[in-house]
C-alpha cells in the first residue's frame, strides 16, 4: 500500500500546476451530475437547482432549461444532438441542441440514473421507482422491466446491445435489447454504482457488501475483490485491460484477471469515477481534495488545485482540456508540469478501452462502441 502525506502532495504541487482556462458558477450547492461534451465542445451540466446548463466550448452561457428539482442524472448526448438526462421532478427529458425541449416522460419517483443510448437509438435509464425504462427517441415507451428495489445505477450497454444495471434489490440485471431478462446475479449488498464493461465481455461493478465483482457475459462469476468499503463510483480500464477503483479513502488498481496491482490511502474520500488516459497515466479527483494524476503503478506524477470540492466524474474536452464540476461550478482546466527550466502543457486523452472513464465516452452514452 502507497501512504501519501500532505507535505509531500504540497511539495510535488509545487512543480505542477493548472491553467483555468474557463469557469461558470452553477449555484451555491454542489453538483453530483458529471457534465457531458458534445462533439462539438459544448458542454452539458445538471445542477442541485434543477438546470440543465449548456456552455460554449469557451465557458459561456449559450442557454440553460429548468426542471423542478434536483439534477444528479448525467446528460447524455446522442449522435443527433439530442440531450438526454432525468430530474428528482420524476421526469425524464430530452432536449434539441438549442435547449427547446423535445418531449418529456413521466416516472413514478426521482430519475437520478444516468441514461444510455443504444445503437438504434432507444434511451434506456431507472428510476426510485424500482422500474427500469427503455424510450424509443420519440419519447415513446418501448418496454419497461420492474426490479425488486430503487434503479438509481446507471446502465451500460454491451457491443450486443445486452443492458446491465444494479439495484437496491442487491441484483446486477442483464437484459435483451427487448427488455427480456437474460440472467440476473445477486450479490448481499445494494448496488449503486454503475457497471463498466470489459471489451472481451466482462462486467465490473461494486456492491455495498464492500465487494468488487467481475462477471462473464453469461452471467458467471469472473473473480470478486473485498475492499471493505461501498462506493458509487464505477470502475474504469486502461489500454491493457487494468482496472482502477475508488472506495472510501482508498484507490485501488487491479488486472483484469482481478489481482491486486496497487492502492493507496488518500486522506478524502474518492467516490468519483477515474480517467484512464492514453499516456498510461490516471487522473482521479476526491472531495474535499487536490486533483491528482498518477502513473500507471500508482505513483503519483503531480497534484495540483483546480477548484473547490469535487462529487462528480472529470471527462476530457476535444483539445485535451480537462472539464470538471465541482461544488460550485463547471470549468476546463489544461494542466501542466516542470520541464527542465520551463514548464510543459500536458493536454490528456483517453486511454483506447472499452470503458476509459464514466459512461464510457465524453457523451456519456454508456455504450461500448462496436
Amino acid at each position: 500500500m502507497l501512504t501519501l502525506l500532505g507535505a509531500s502532495l504540497t511539495a510535488m504541487a509545487q512543480d505542477a500546476g493548472v491553467t483555468n482556462l474557463w469557469s461558470y458558477y452553477l449555484g451555491a450547492r454542489y453538483t453530483q451530475a458529471s457534465p457531458a461534451l458534445a462533439p462539438d465542445g459544448t458542454v452539458y451540466e445538471g445542477s442541485v437547482q434543477g438546470w440543465l446548463f449548456a456552455l460554449a466550448p469557451d465557458g459561456k452561457l449559450r442557454w440553460k432549461f429548468k426542471t423542478g428539482r434536483q439534477i444528479k442524472s448525467s446528460p447524455a448526448v446522442a449522435a443527433d444532438g439530442t440531450i438526454y438526462f432525468g430530474s428528482r421532478d420524476r421526469k425524464f427529458y430530452a432536449l434539441a441542441p438549442d435547449g427547446k425541449l423535445k418531449w418529456q416522460f413521466m416516472t413514478g419517483a426521482w430519475v437520478d440514473s444516468s441514461p444510455a443510448i443504444a445503437a438504434d437509438g432507444t434511451i434506456c435509464f431507472g428510476s426510485w421507482d424500482k422500474t427500469f425504462y427503455a424510450l424509443k427517441p420519440d419519447g415513446n415507451l418501448k418496454w419497461k422491466f420492474v426490479s425488486g428495489g430503487i434503479v438509481d445505477s446507471s446502465p451500460g450497454i454491451a457491443p450486443d446491445g445486452t443492458i446491465y444495471f444494479g439495484s437496491h434489490d442487491k441484483i446486477l440485471y442483464a437484459l435483451a435489447p427487448d427488455g427480456k431478462l437474460k440472467w440476473k446475479f445477486t450479490t448481499s449488498g445494494e448496488i449503486t454504482s454503475s457497471p463498466a464493461l470489459g471489451g472481451d465481455g466482462a462486467v465490473y461493478f461494486t456492491s455495498t457488501d464492500g465487494n468488487f465483482y467481475a462477471l462473464n457475459a453469461d452471467g458467471t462469476l469472473r473473480w470478486r475483490q473485498h475492499t471493505g468499503g461501498s462506493t458509487a463510483a464505477s470502475p474504469v480500464l486502461d489500454e491493457a485491460g487494468n482496472l482502477y477503483l475508488g472506495v472510501n479513502q482508498e484507490f485501488y488498481s487491479f488486472t483484469s484477471a482481478g489481482l491486486p496491482r496497487w492502492h493507496y490511502y488518500n486522506s478524502n474520500p474518492v467516490e468519483t469515477s477515474a480517467l484512464a488516459l492514453a499516456d498510461k497515466t490516471i487522473f482521479n479527483a476526491a472531495p474535499f481534495s487536490n486533483s491528482g494524476v498518477l502513473t500507471i503503478d500508482g505513483q503519483f506524477v503531480w497534484v495540483f488545485p483546480v477548484g473547490h470540492g469535487f462529487y462528480s466524474a472529470a471527462n476530457l474536452n476535444p483539445d485535451g482540456t480537462l472539464c470538471i464540476a465541482d461544488e460550485r461550478s463547471v470549468c476546463a482546466a489544461l494542466p501542466w508540469r516542470k520541464a527542465g527550466n520551463g514548464w510543459q502543457a500536458m493536454p490528456m486523452k483517453p486511454a483506447k478501452s472499452s470503458w476509459p472513464m464514466w459512461r464510457a465516452n465524453p457523451q456519456h452514452t454508456g455504450r461500448v462502441a462496436n
